[in-house]
């Protein structure tokens, strides 16, 4: 694309986040005519952003073209955060914008994304920063065939051997993802009381939808085969009889996220990662559902409007 205009993303958190952070700016990048540029450093140069294991930068697996933002448009130090909230107090001063952040309404003391759609030409700057998780499919749906396409894995990174891919594909395969610790995955979470009722409701929550979901795929669809994807297997047979679940373990993120395109229908799990699995699987005739009360997203729209929600 020949343009002297730019966005440059900010990307950061794991590999669902990631995607929401990229799509949107694809989206926008489509409509007003900039080139989109990645910034992989400013996301994870401070420490908190690297307490939990799978944040790191994991868009260069996928079949995305990537351009990378040029240092003297990133944040990634402390004296470029100070130039960055100089850059802020301006931009609230004038109508030019070079900033666009996602906006939270506070209400009850719990945040609410706000969908924006106040792009206007000729109030935007040449270089656009954009920093947020924009959990919503309006925000970048209508592109969902380039999306399907640059969000595949580069194949070296793959193992096509993987013995879950032709069981995937010859049953009627049904994705479950169980997020677990969620808000207990830091060190210092592990012993503060509050988290850890937090991470166990939410856990609990979690197992109840999954069952009443199994039951109504068995209900729906003819002899259903679930399998489940998990960041912590621990216990989890407990709950969900291996005779019945098939366990598919000891995969990477990328790998894990390939595996999702070959299953026929999704319980998406509550997590950005198994929403995209689910959202970007090609099945014409899949089923997704999703929880009815659970939702990992400041977004009150997380969950697409087709998706069935389980009570």
């Amino acid at each position: 694309m020949k343009t002297d205009k730019n966005i440059i993303v900010e990307i950061a958190e794991g590999l669902g986040n990631q995607l929401f952070m990229y799509s949107h700016a694809y989206s926008i990048s489509k409509k007003m005519k900039y080139k989109l540029f990645i910034d992989n450093t400013s996301g994870y140069f401070k420490k908190k952003n690297n307490l939990r294991s799978h944040q790191k930068f994991l868009l260069d697996k996928l079949m995305i073209n990537m351009s990378l933002a040029p240092s003297n448009l990133r944040y990634d130090s402390k004296l470029k955060l100070i130039k960055k909230k100089i850059e802020l107090i301006i931009q609230n001063l004038t109508k030019k914008k070079k900033f666009i952040i996602e906006k939270y309404l506070k209400t009850n003391g719990k945040k609410k994304v706000l969908l924006r759609d106040d792009l206007i030409d000729k109030f935007l700057d040449k270089n656009i920063y954009i920093q947020g998780n924009f959990e919503n499919e309006d925000y970048f749906k209508y592109y969902r065939n380039d999306l399907i396409k640059i969000f595949k894995p580069n194949h070296k990174y793959l193992n096509n051997n993987n013995k879950y891919i032709n069981l995937l594909r010859s049953t009627n395969s049904v994705s479950i993802h169980i997020r677990k610790n969620k808000y207990t995955e830091q060190v210092h979470e592990k012993k503060n009381l509050s988290k850890i009722a937090l991470t166990n409701k939410f856990t609990k929550d979690l197992y109840v939808y999954i069952k009443k979901a199994v039951e109504y795929f068995e209900k729906k669809i003819h002899r259903p085969k679930f399998f489940i994807w998990s960041n912590d297997f621990k216990e989890i047979d407990k709950y969900f009889d291996n005779k019945k679940f098939i366990f598919i373990k000891n995969n990477d993120a990328i790998n894990d996220f390939y595996l999702f395109s070959f299953a026929k229908h999704f319980i998406v799990g509550a997590s950005t990662f198994h929403w995209w699995g689910a959202w970007l699987n090609e099945n014409p005739n899949k089923i997704c559902v999703c929880p009815y009360k659970i939702n990992p997203s400041n977004n009150e729209n997380f969950y697409p409007k087709d998706w069935i929600k389980i009570r």
